[in-house]
């Protein structure tokens, strides 16, 4: 018997312009104003620059100014260096990077939606019919759950960082957000030209993240055909595959051909995807547990109670699809040995869509429950944002203020009256939802992450507003790159630089500096990084002798009390 009894009143969708701006103004800020941060941010973007910047050897060698990135799949940098080609000189390069960020999150946005809109049109997953009638008709109840599942997967305290960086996961999220809206449209209406489709999709992942994630998702598709009794779903799916080899099998033999560098970034790459393979161990089982609770929320409590709430129709594709693309995607994250968060992403869109099946059987205690809770603590969270911003441009209070600056040496706070006003009237509309929330206690299905969605957009949007530019004074290596640069000879150089790859993304693009390149064996300078309390002890690489070196300079940037950058000069 299906859990689910629902008037038609309980499937009012949101209005289309209502998405759209909640859409904006949840990718917008991050994306605009910023320098590129350290991290993922700064070494794809380094990545991107340098293609941009480079000849063919360049496109097909994934590097930073002559750093080898072979684990990094090219697509994503490839689409990145083409948008600084295009809009680099209008927007900037950077923002010109992000704007391939902003496709990204649109595309996984829109799969996410139409993924569940076509699983909740299915005669499966629908409402019993009511006595007297009034149960929602299909094309309503699935688009209501679509809203549901886009707020959940907007609500999601993983995807909120992530989904702004300029980085290969932001595309290997929504390609996997889009396979899962193709593989719903083949168990639906099984077609040659979505397996085709599928293939290339499955394709266009291994160029972005490696082969390891397509092929398990190839595996999963196959074991649920069977166990979903859906046999002829084998045959298109088995089409899917050489399709999904021809563009991997392209970028090999262009460097065959090629042959950038008089290397391959091939064995490197392959060697990358094996070590994503191991028997799950203690460590990797703790990560997941640990920041699997808050980086899957609040999508994981709605999936686990659809699971509970389903459970006599598990063969239902609405449940079957989801679940078994989540199971696909923690398998893979329990069997890699390197815990990232990047791990965690590809679980965000099916757990999402599953939530939004949960959404129509929770009882209205649990959805009270989760309201006050994000009404509770973002709430706060945005009040402190408001606090702290208030010390940085008044210093009242007065400690507060003071460990602001502190934080942030030499920043000096300005005044926009722009951002104050956007900020103010997001604060006022997040009010007003909460007054609208309580007062007419709505039944439509979606009511139950409103809040948890609308909040996170507000805290991100006045983090993003009101303290850009205290972070970008904290992140940015523009300073100590000029500084560094002003070192330098003018005429060529190179350097032998043995620092983080964001550091070096953000050296060569900020203070124009020369690194040594693939062709480069004896450089007559040398950077080194390493930490504050071991300055006094810094030792040079093997197989570099101290006494044929001079140093030069040493620096770092004003916010960092740990992170150091010496300068040694060859001796002639």
């Amino acid at each position: 018997m299906k859990p689910v009894r629902l008037p038609a009143a309980a499937t009012i969708a949101l209005p289309r312009w209502g998405i759209v701006a909640l859409c904006l103004l949840y990718i917008l800020p991050g994306l605009i104003g910023r320098d590129p941060w350290k991290g993922d941010d700064a070494t794809s973007f380094g990545i991107m620059w340098t293609m941009a910047h480079g000849t063919m050897a360049d496109w097909l060698w994934p590097h930073i100014v002559g750093l080898p990135m072979a684990e990094k799949g090219p697509l994503a940098f490839w689409i990145g260096a083409l948008c600084i080609k295009i809009f680099g000189g209008i927007l900037g390069e950077p923002m010109a990077a992000r704007l391939s960020t902003g496709v990204f999150f649109l595309l996984g946005s829109v799969s996410v939606w139409y993924a569940t809109y076509l699983l909740g049109r299915r005669a499966e997953a629908q409402p019993l019919k009511l006595a007297f009638g009034g149960q929602p008709e299909a094309r309503d109840f699935g688009r209501t759950l679509a809203d549901g599942a886009l707020l959940i997967y907007l609500g999601c305290l993983g995807l909120l960082i992530r989904s702004h960086e300029t980085s290969a996961e932001t595309l290997q999220i929504s390609l996997t957000a889009f396979i899962l809206y193709l593989s719903v449209r083949l168990f639906d209406t099984p077609r040659m030209r979505l397996a085709l489709q599928l293939g290339v999709s499955l394709g266009l992942l291994v160029l972005t993240k490696g082969w390891v994630a397509p092929a398990s998702i190839a595996l999963t598709l196959i074991l649920l055909s069977l166990y979903r009794q859906q046999t002829s779903l084998l045959k298109l799916i088995g089409l899917s595959l050489p399709v999904a080899l021809i563009l991997p099998a392209c970028w090999i033999v262009a460097i065959h051909l090629v042959h950038p560098y008089d290397s391959s970034p091939i064995p490197a790459w392959m060697e990358w995807n094996y070590r994503q393979l191991a028997f799950p161990g203690m460590e990797s089982v703790s990560y997941f547990f640990k920041y699997g609770i808050w980086f899957a929320w609040p999508a994981w409590p709605f999936a686990g109670w659809a699971i509970y709430a389903w459970r006599r129709q598990e063969k239902a594709l609405h449940i079957s699809l989801p679940a078994a693309f989540f199971l696909c995607f923690v398998l893979l994250a329990l069997m890699n040995p390197f815990s990232e968060e990047s791990l965690l992403l590809p679980i965000l869109p099916p757990l999402a869509i599953l939530a939004a099946f949960g959404l129509p059987t929770m009882k209205r205690s649990a959805i009270n429950a989760v309201d006050w809770f994000a009404v509770t603590v973002l709430t706060a969270t945005a009040g402190f944002i408001w606090l702290g911003w208030i010390a940085e441009q008044t210093g009242w209070p007065v400690k507060l203020g003071a460990k602001i600056l502190h934080l942030a040496p030499g920043f000096s706070a300005s005044f926009n009256p722009f951002i104050f006003v956007l900020a103010l009237a997001a604060t006022i509309a997040w009010f007003l939802l909460v007054y609208w929330r309580i007062s007419r206690q709505p039944s439509v299905l979606w009511r139950a992450v409103v809040l948890s969605s609308g909040g996170v957009i507000l805290c991100w949007l006045l983090l993003l507003t009101l303290w850009l530019p205290w972070i970008n004074h904290r992140i940015t290596y523009a300073p100590v790159a000029e500084e560094l640069a002003q070192q330098l000879p003018n005429k060529s150089y190179c350097i032998e630089a043995y620092i983080g790859p964001s550091q070096r993304s953000s050296f060569a693009y900020f203070g124009k500096i020369q690194f040594a390149t693939f062709s480069d064996h004896e450089c007559g300078y040398m950077l080194l990084q390493s930490s504050r309390r071991h300055i006094l002890k810094t030792e040079l690489p093997a197989p570099y002798q101290p006494e044929q070196w001079d140093q030069v300079w040493s620096g770092h940037r004003a916010a960092d009390k740990d992170e150091i950058f010496t300068l040694y000069r060859r001796k002639m």
